[in-house]
């Protein structure tokens, strides 16, 4: 991209594992990415998911099962599209240039996005320091290190931004198990406040591509016309609505989410890695040694995330079935 910006590079990419590692046994273990390795049990689907244009109704469907789910009283509220990735590449084209405050480190797209559509974009590392910001960015809990900021503290901050007319992005990738008290979501309404919902990490289903903006009122009808008709397929509105609506699941999956992260926890620091947090999706490890750490579980066919910018850190997905791989693994590195 010659006198642009270089894209991020993110894990999930089994391709990087095969041309570093060409010797590496299979079934790889992608670790790189903070997927649920539990999906969600996809029921066989009628056809006409598949062969029908989605009725708008069923849309709607989605969009009201979601505002349950998440603790929005208004279904009008949230908009359903292909993937929270959409909206970071949509949102920086709906305002006019502004100062963005992105606080950092965190998942790269949001800054790059801005960055790309004009904006003027500095990395700052507290909520003080956004103070003259008119737009500021971050996810909560953070990716990579986890680090929660509480959603009335949030709010609070975002009223003055509202009042002379910025906007507060929350990502709320990963907050779908985090506690009581992080999502902004339940505050809803809340002026210049737009959070952002990943279905496909917490469901185990990322490659279905479905996630949510809850935006203000006067907001989420110009994220709805932005996005145009048929934004999500009609398999991603049949199997979201059905998991969006099994609360039982996600009570038992938060359990069992849980128990693994703390057991992969303990098993990092038992091969000497030391735990600096994470949430119950992915756990971020620092070492000196993280770069022969990660060619030598890349020898062993198993692939974590690497940063060039912290090349201490190594965040491991939960391995889910294959613990145990990985601690074998983790016990026969240098």
């Amino acid at each position: 991209m010659s006198g642009q910006e270089a894209p991020p590079v993110h894990g999930g990419r089994l391709g990087e594992l095969r041309r570093l590692f060409p010797r590496a046994p299979a079934p790889f273990l992608d670790l790189s990415t903070g997927i649920n390795p539990y999906p969600y049990p996809v029921p066989r689907l009628a056809e006409d998911h598949l062969t029908r244009l989605p009725e708008p109704e069923a849309l709607s469907a989605l969009e009201a099962a979601a505002a349950r789910a998440y603790g929005l009283a208004d279904r009008g509220l949230v908009v359903a599209c292909a993937g929270s990735q959409a909206l970071i590449g949509l949102l920086p084209l709906l305002r006019p240039r502004s100062r963005v405050a992105v606080l950092a480190p965190t998942y790269a797209e949001h800054g790059f996005a801005w960055r790309a559509a004009g904006h003027h974009v500095r990395e700052v590392a507290t909520l003080a320091d956004a103070a003259a910001a008119e737009v500021v960015v971050l996810c909560n809990p953070n990716n990579p290190d986890g680090r929660m900021i509480a959603a009335a503290e949030l709010r609070a901050f975002a009223a003055p931004l509202a009042a002379r007319g910025g906007w507060l992005v929350a990502d709320e990738a990963f907050a779908d198990f985090a506690p009581d008290g992080v999502s902004l979501a339940p505050l809803f309404p809340a002026r210049g406040v737009i959070v952002l919902r990943s279905f496909g990490k917490a469901s185990g289903l990322a490659g279905l591509r479905l996630g949510f903006a809850l935006a203000p009122a006067n907001l989420a009808p110009r994220l709805r016309a932005a996005l145009g008709p048929w934004p999500v397929s009609g398999a991603a509105i049949a199997i979201g609505t059905l998991a969006l609506e099994d609360a039982a699941w996600r009570a038992a999956m938060a359990a069992r989410l849980a128990g693994d992260a703390s057991r992969l926890d303990a098993a990092l620091a038992a091969a000497g890695l030391t735990p600096r947090g994470g949430t119950s999706l992915f756990r971020l490890a620092e070492s000196a040694d993280a770069a022969s750490v990660f060619d030598h579980l890349g020898a062993a066919g198993i692939l974590v995330r690497r940063f060039a910018a912290q090349p201490r850190w190594l965040r491991f997905g939960l391995p889910g079935a294959a613990f145990d791989r990985l601690v074998a693994a983790l016990a026969l590195k240098p």
